[in-house]
């Protein structure tokens, strides 16, 4: 059989996952049709904004995780989101915050190795509008996305 991993393992991260109704409705001791007009109302009311599969990332070469806090340089100081919008679009970026505290974004990436992480570290996080980076390496994720990872 023709093996699509990683393209299913793209679109998993994008969002393309869909929750397991018979598997809640057994959880819930309530019958499907309920879980199903439950849902479809919180996507409506873009409470649930996407379904997200949780990886193991070593299996699918992305697992070193770094979280860097970013100082932006004065002239992009009042618009972060511009940096950030830059920023997400490379598939290393797992997730951009705007935060506070001598800091104005943290990201995390996830990358294969650390020759990878130099490179992202050289030729993104360099570019303009970024003055100054500390980074911060996952050494064991125990929770993820609330779900309690299992040894």
């Amino acid at each position: 059989m023709k093996s699509i991993r990683h393209d299913l393992v793209e679109l998993l991260h994008k969002g393309y996952c869909t929750p397991r109704i018979v598997d809640i409705a057994k959880k819930l001791k309530e019958p499907s049709t309920t879980i199903h007009y439950n849902i479809k109302q919180l996507e409506k009311e873009k409470t649930i904004r996407a379904y997200k599969a949780v990886f193991d990332y070593k299996a699918i070469d992305e697992g070193l995780c770094n979280y860097v806090l970013i100082n932006l340089a004065p002239d992009e100081y009042g618009n972060p989101e511009r940096v950030g919008k830059e920023l997400r679009a490379y598939p290393q970026v797992e997730s951009i915050d705007i935060i506070t505290g001598g800091w104005e974004m943290i990201i995390k990436l996830r990358t294969k190795d650390m020759d990878e992480y130099y490179q992202f570290v050289k030729n993104v996080l360099s570019k303009k509008g970024i003055v100054k980076t500390t980074s911060l390496t996952s050494l064991k994720q125990l929770k993820t996305e609330f779900v309690e990872l299992q040894e």
